[in-house]
């Protein structure tokens, strides 16, 4: 891919993001465009939102839950930056949030972890345990520049990873004693998301490449393979994707979490 195509994708992404609007798909209008063009016009607007003044604060990892594959068409993660402009601390664990300017909402229950050194790319869940600091529950909001969410790997890695916003809620220090309880935990905890009083979906740790921990490691190798982007850095927070499917959701509709033994409060969100 040339830069100037990249640029042309990038901008057309950006003004996407700012107005809300809806494009058609890149993979289908740019013949080749693959995964490896799309982190090339992510990396290019990384740089453009840097160059105008936004910071990055960690990443979120998304399509790590392989039981929704089948359903968007799309069958391998990917990340994106966490922006300080995308992101609502919640540490009380309630926010609101807006929904101006966002196409085609969806929620996502997820676990983020708070990075306390380098992440080794590996699948020994304990050494990768070792490099956190902190867990909280999360919503991500992620949302579709593309009409129905009909859209190929290459399409959602390049558009921001399909991230909105990230609200983390009330983050709990990992103690050297919880490490492996919580080791054991987090693949077999079930969470529940609902609407209002209504329980919509249920999911386990599992989901998430087998454990939010191994979708962490899972970040740390593909990062490893793409020198030119920045690797996870202690103070980051990375988000693992989300547990249950992603469920559409509107203004006026408040929605919460419970993380059952996994031992952290949930989130409650209200849209408006």
């Amino acid at each position: 891919m040339n830069e100037g195509t990249r640029d042309a994708i990038a901008s057309e992404l950006l003004d996407a993001f700012e107005r809300g609007t809806a494009i058609s798909s890149i993979s289908a209008r740019y013949v080749g465009f693959d995964v490896e063009a799309a982190y090339e016009v992510l990396r290019e607007i990384d740089r453009r939102r840097a160059a105008g003044g936004w910071r990055p604060v960690g990443r979120k990892i998304g399509f790590t839950n392989r039981t929704i594959w089948p359903r968007y068409n799309v069958y391998r993660p990917m990340w994106a930056h966490v922006w300080r402009e995308t992101v609502q601390h919640a540490p009380e664990g309630r926010a609101v949030f807006s929904l101006a300017r966002t196409a085609e909402p969806r929620i996502e229950p997820e676990v983020v972890f708070g990075i306390s050194g380098p992440v080794p790319a590996t699948d020994d869940a304990a050494a990768v345990l070792g490099a956190v600091a902190w867990i909280a529950p999360g919503f991500e909001i992620v949302q579709s520049h593309f009409p129905g969410w009909k859209l190929t790997s290459p399409d959602c890695t390049a558009a921001f990873g399909l991230h909105r916003a990230l609200v983390v809620g009330p983050r709990v220090t990992i103690a050297a004693s919880d490490r492996d309880s919580l080791r054991e935990r987090l693949p077999v905890f079930e969470l529940t998301l609902r609407r209002g009083g209504d329980t919509v979906d249920r999911g386990v740790g599992a989901n998430v490449l087998d454990s939010p921990l191994l979708a962490l490691a899972h970040l740390a190798r593909v990062l490893s393979g793409q020198p030119a982007m920045p690797p996870l850095a202690a103070g980051e927070f990375v988000t693992t994707g989300t547990i249950t499917d992603a469920w559409p959701v509107e203004a006026g509709e408040t929605w919460s979490s419970d993380y059952g033994a996994l031992g952290i409060a949930g989130l409650t969100l209200e849209f408006s």
